[in-house]
């Protein structure tokens, strides 16, 4: 994957994540949440039917995602299985999530101008969980780790001429708690902070995404 053009210039990425402002959950691998969130695949464009993204724009053009994608394909790929991210990252914060969506970019057309960004699949990291479950380790601000961040299974066909792209973010709320990126004790936190969050994408830090890519 390739960092949009603003970015390749550059061995890493950083962004902003305020918790108060948190990226909103359009669709995802969801069964639930009537009236709260929206299930299965949806243009990720705001709307009057998101209710914490009321306004007519794509994330993407949020400040707080970092977009990857690639260039428009020239065949047909099949992605069928497991999928993860590697992720190179730091934060100015002790604690904080790291976040992935997987999205199929159509180009525009008649029924959609714009085009028609499809989520297929997400995934989060908390960041004082990247070891282990079983035990809570904050990091060092400034300090550069690898988080690995799973994705749910899926299968799907990338047509030729759409893009495969991979968004990185801090937060998909509500599918997702937010995190207060203060360290304190979850769900018993006092504070909320913003975290200037860094993705490291070098030879000594390839963050990247595993896709099982299924031959012709």
């Amino acid at each position: 994957m390739s960092p949009l053009p603003a970015s390749r210039l550059s061995s890493s990425t950083t962004f902003t994540f305020d918790p108060r402002q948190p990226v909103p959950t359009i669709g995802g691998c969801i069964s639930s949440g009537d009236g709260i969130m929206l299930q299965g695949a949806w243009d990720q464009r705001g709307g009057p039917h998101i209710w914490n993204w009321p306004v007519p724009i794509p994330l993407s053009e949020r400040t707080d995602i970092v977009v990857f994608q690639t260039e428009p394909l020239t065949e047909d790929i099949e992605v069928t299985g497991e999928l993860e991210v590697k992720l190179w990252a730091s934060s100015s914060a002790v604690d904080t999530d790291f976040t992935a969506k997987l999205l199929d970019v159509y180009p525009p057309s008649g029924d959609f101008p714009g085009g028609f960004d499809l989520n297929i699949t997400d995934g989060i990291v908390r960041a004082r969980f990247r070891e282990t479950l079983k035990k809570e380790k904050l990091m060092e601000p400034g300090t550069i780790y690898p988080f690995t961040i799973r994705l749910y299974p899926t299968s799907n066909v990338f047509k030729k001429g759409h893009r495969i792209r991979v968004d990185i973010s801090s937060s998909n709320f509500p599918r997702f708690d937010v995190n207060p990126n203060t360290g304190e004790p979850l769900n018993d936190h006092r504070r909320v902070v913003s975290a200037v969050n860094t993705i490291h994408h070098d030879r000594a830090h390839p963050s990247h995404i595993v896709l099982p890519v299924i031959p012709r």
